[in-house]
């Protein structure tokens, strides 16, 4: 019996101890992701390309898949979508080799083929909207999600500069947002965690790259798994099969314990 309980809590730390670590992490806002969205796909790989590709491969992935499932013509797909002279039917691969890729960042950056499956699709938005400038680390930036991150701000160019500082924000207590019983006022104090971009340092308001962010996300939601859609499709046919097929099974019942009844 002790040997039984034993195996049960060692069964059962790693998730607690998974769920500690999610408690004491910074809180995610969360995002709705539409992969039947093609606009917002096709803007996502765009942006997979021109920014994350010189480092992370997608090599599950297929050019030609990708342009299919997105409504990028091939020609479209090869011109503004395929820099290193793969063909069409090549997967997403890059040409960085795992040992320039460690010497330079500690350690080779991960395929994200399926990284919206590992890590979430909010957890990934958080990421890549919490880099902040910070001297003491390698590349000069740091992040709220990921403390100590080893990869640079690639998105700097489109977010600007972001830093942490002061920030008078309203209390809240409870749930609620608190007030000066006298005056009405809002009760405010001084956060000194709080990210701040610093205005007009990057090429893209916050709203458009908080979008941008988004697309990035749904097109890499996409591509951990580009059959939802048809899974979802197929389900449906699946259910409603079933429900035809109850209603004649109810009537055979029926038809066969009239006589009995």
């Amino acid at each position: 019996m002790k040997k039984l309980l034993a195996v049960l809590i060692l069964a059962v730390m790693p998730v607690l101890l998974f769920a500690a670590d999610e408690r004491g992490g910074p809180q995610l806002e969360s995002v709705d992701i539409d992969v039947s969205d093609k606009a917002a796909l096709q803007d996502g790989a765009r942006t997979f390309v021109n920014y994350c590709m010189g480092c992370h491969s997608a090599k599950y992935q297929r050019y030609e898949r990708v342009a299919d499932d997105l409504g990028i013509p091939h020609d479209i797909m090869m011109e503004k979508l395929v820099f290193t002279g793969a063909r069409l039917g090549d997967h997403m691969s890059i040409g960085m080799q795992p040992a320039d890729a460690k010497a330079w960042f500690g350690a080779g950056p991960p395929d994200l083929t399926l990284v919206a499956r590992v890590r979430g699709t909010d957890w990934l938005y958080g990421y890549l909207r919490s880099f902040y400038e910070d001297s003491a680390r390698p590349w000069g930036v740091n992040n709220r999600v990921f403390p100590n991150v080893g990869m640079p701000n690639v998105l700097a160019g489109l977010q600007g500069r972001q830093v942490i500082g002061c920030k008078q924000i309203q209390r809240v207590e409870d749930g609620k947002k608190q007030y000066d019983p006298l005056t009405g006022s809002p009760l405010t104090h001084e956060a000194c965690d709080q990210l701040t971009i610093v205005p007009k340092t990057g090429s893209l308001t916050p709203e458009q790259f908080d979008d941008k962010i988004k697309n990035l996300v749904t097109f890499l939601a996409y591509s951990a798994e580009p059959d939802k859609l048809r899974h979802r499709r197929i389900g449906t046919y699946v259910l409603l099969y079933l429900v035809v097929l109850f209603v004649f099974a109810y009537l055979l019942k029926r038809e066969y314990w009239k006589d009995v009844q």
